[in-house]
This record gives C-alpha cells, structure tokens and sequence, in this order.
C-alpha cells in the first residue's frame, strides 16, 4: 500500500506509539486523522484531531461521518491495568477488554465500509509479544492482546475478498508512558517500531515483528508448556 496520499485515522494518537505514527504518516505525505478521546491533547502538526473514543460507538460512527474518505485505520488505542485474571478486579478485566478487544473490533466494523467505498486499503492493529506470552501478573492484558490476535487473523481472511488488508503489530517493550517502570536498555524506541510498522503496511505484512522480543516469542509457540506439578 502506497502511503503517500493515503488518509489514515490513528487511533490513540495524543502520546507515544500513536503520535509517532501519526508524524511519521503526516512525513511521508499522507493526511492523519490523529483520533483521541481528548482530541485537544494531540499536538501533532499537520495532522487533523478527531475525537473517538473506541469504547463509544456514537463516538465511533460521528468519527467515520467526518473522517469519510480514509483508507487506513490503525488501531492503536489501548489500556494496561495491570490486572490478573482470578486475584484482580473483574470491572478492570472488562475494561482492559472492553478497550483492547471490543475496541478495535468495533472501529474495524465501522471503517471498513469507509475503506472499501474509498477504492480499498488496510487496517493495522497494535498488538503486543503478549499476545503469544501470558504471565500470570499481566494475565488481562494478555487475554486482551491474545482476543486481538486473533480479530487481526481471522478479519485479515473476512476483509481480504473487500480490498481491504489486515496487519498485526507484535512488539516487547516500548519507551512510551506504558512501560515506563521498565528499565531502558529493555525498551526500543516508538519511533522505530513506527517506522518498521508503516513499512509492514506499505509491503502488505500480515504480521510486523517489531523486535527481538516478539521475535522470539513467535518462534517459541512450538514449545509445549511448562507443567506447575512438582
């Protein structure tokens, strides 16, 4: 997909991976809506902000009203609460799922007529390597990103026959607010994982693997888990 010229909406794109993506689409020529449930917060130049909120579909639909001639949507938005699945607070749960999951599902749904009608393009969602890896203390985030994955697989063979691509971001950790208790040297830079990721949508990538992290996850799905009996 040609980037220059493409009208994307980004989704979360007031800080971190989305502001990113958002500047680096705007560099290479193409309009941004750069969507926010805050839309004053984005300081992006040259993009235009757009308020949507993916857990709202009123805010939704008004967002496809105005942003009527996209050909890409990447949905970036998301939460970390930290939760686990059994100990946590299920109201966290739900909300970690309901933004991750339900989210992009919902944006996907209602853009997609909006891409087909404009010729075709593609959709791009932000996962993460925990997809694949599912530690016990970030047990929703990962049930989330796993539910993702899996939307990315199975509306990438739905949208195909409408001209519409499907890619899936996997990435360790990056330097944004998220994981801002992580040590340095363990995170890479938004701004690269930008980069490798509008490079994905230009070739048609299915899946970007971001960094060595995710890399190495996705190669050790063939591992057969480890047991707790002991």
């Amino acid at each position: 997909m040609e980037l220059k010229n493409t009208v994307a909406v980004v989704t979360g794109a007031n800080r971190g991976l989305g502001r990113h993506l958002a500047a680096q689409l705007v560099g290479r020529g193409a309009k941004v809506y750069a969507a926010a449930r805050h839309p004053e917060m984005v300081d992006v130049p040259g993009v235009t902000p757009l308020r949507l909120d993916v857990t709202d579909e009123a805010s939704i639909r008004e967002a496809t009203r105005i942003a009527s001639d996209a050909t890409l949507l990447i949905n970036n938005a998301g939460i970390s609460t930290g939760a686990t699945l059994v100990g946590g607070d299920l109201d966290e749960v739900r909300r970690e799922m309901e933004t991750n999951f339900f989210g992009p599902l919902a944006a996907t749904r209602a853009f997609t007529p909006v891409i087909e009608g404009n010729g075709g393009g593609a959709v791009l969602n932000v996962l993460s390597a925990l997809s694949w890896f599912h530690p016990a203390g970030l047990g929703s985030y990962a049930a989330s990103k796993a539910a993702a994955w899996a939307l990315s697989n199975a509306t990438r063979e739905e949208l195909a026959p409408r001209g519409v691509t499907v890619s899936a971001l996997h990435v360790g950790y990056m330097d944004t607010d998220m994981a801002a208790g992580v040590p340095a040297d363990q995170k890479v830079a938004a701004a690269d994982v930008a980069a490798q990721a509008l490079r994905g949508i230009e070739t048609g990538l299915p899946e970007i693997l971001a960094d060595e992290t995710s890399r190495y996850v996705k190669q050790s799905l063939s591992v057969a888990p480890r047991s707790n009996a002991g």
